[in-house]
């Protein structure tokens, strides 16, 4: 048991040094902070103008589109980069195990997203005076959000390229259309049953319900159903990172 504990102290204690090499390296490249930062609040000052929208509603809203686009933007990023500048080959070579390095890189978009929407949050209550009906929901909203969609980002950088623009395109694409079958500018109860049930296959669409019970205290679906599917889209997104990550080694990338 303690060899146990051990070896899982020293994983993720590998997975952060990669974690914080990436932040420290990343964070402030032109890529992270248009894809990461700038492009979830475009998307909702371009969806909320002239709207007449109340400030929780758009706290909410604001809050499911950046754990979404932040976490989601670190993997087609720094991934792809790091192997067109070589030092990833390092990094495969260290020893540790492709599940650990997968982690310290999910932490990094992860990471990104949790920062960028806490600080939204604050902004939210303290200059907006927004109320939060379950503060400790929305942080675990943010939390487990975060995580799942940086996943989602680890597939499209575990491509097998290095070059960045060729997994920019496809993981933007793919971005755009759950965000704009998911429940985000169009709530759930107001879809036609065609267009909802499309919208059930978005797990954005289960981070907005999260934030809607969380900032405004009612929502569609079971706040623990959001959770359960958040978590669950997390472990799914990172088997075809593997895989990839596996096929790439044997082309060489």
């Amino acid at each position: 048991m303690k060899d146990l504990w051990l070896r899982i102290s020293n994983e993720f204690a590998q997975a952060w040094t990669v974690t914080l090499k990436d932040i420290k390296v990343y964070y402030l490249r032109p890529g992270m902070i248009m894809f990461g930062f700038l492009m979830p609040f475009f998307m909702f000052f371009s969806f909320s103008v002239r709207r007449e929208m109340a400030a929780e509603a758009g706290l909410a809203r604001l809050l499911a589109l950046t754990i979404f686009f932040t976490a989601a933007a670190a993997g087609p990023f720094i991934i792809p980069m790091e192997r067109r500048l070589g030092t990833y080959d390092r990094l495969l070579a260290a020893p540790m195990s492709l599940f650990t390095l997968l982690m310290g890189k999910t932490a990094v978009g992860a990471f990104f997203a949790i920062v960028v929407a806490s600080v939204s949050a604050l902004a939210g209550v303290l200059i907006f005076g927004t109320t939060v009906a379950q503060p400790g929901l929305m942080l675990a909203g943010i939390l487990i959000g975060s995580f799942s969609f940086s996943t989602l980002g680890l597939i499209f950088g575990s491509i097998p390229t290095r070059n960045p623009g060729d997994v920019q395109m496809p993981s933007t694409l793919l971005r755009w259309g759950l965000l704009f079958i998911s429940g985000v500018f169009v709530p759930l109860s107001e879809m036609a049953p065609f267009a909802r049930g499309l919208a059930y296959l978005s797990p954005l669409t289960y981070a907005q319900d999260l934030m809607n019970f969380a900032v405004l205290g009612e929502g569609l679906l079971n706040p623990w159903l959001n959770l359960g599917v958040l978590l669950l889209t997390a472990v799914l997104f990172l088997v075809p990172s593997i895989k990839l990550h596996q096929r790439g080694r044997v082309l060489g990338y």
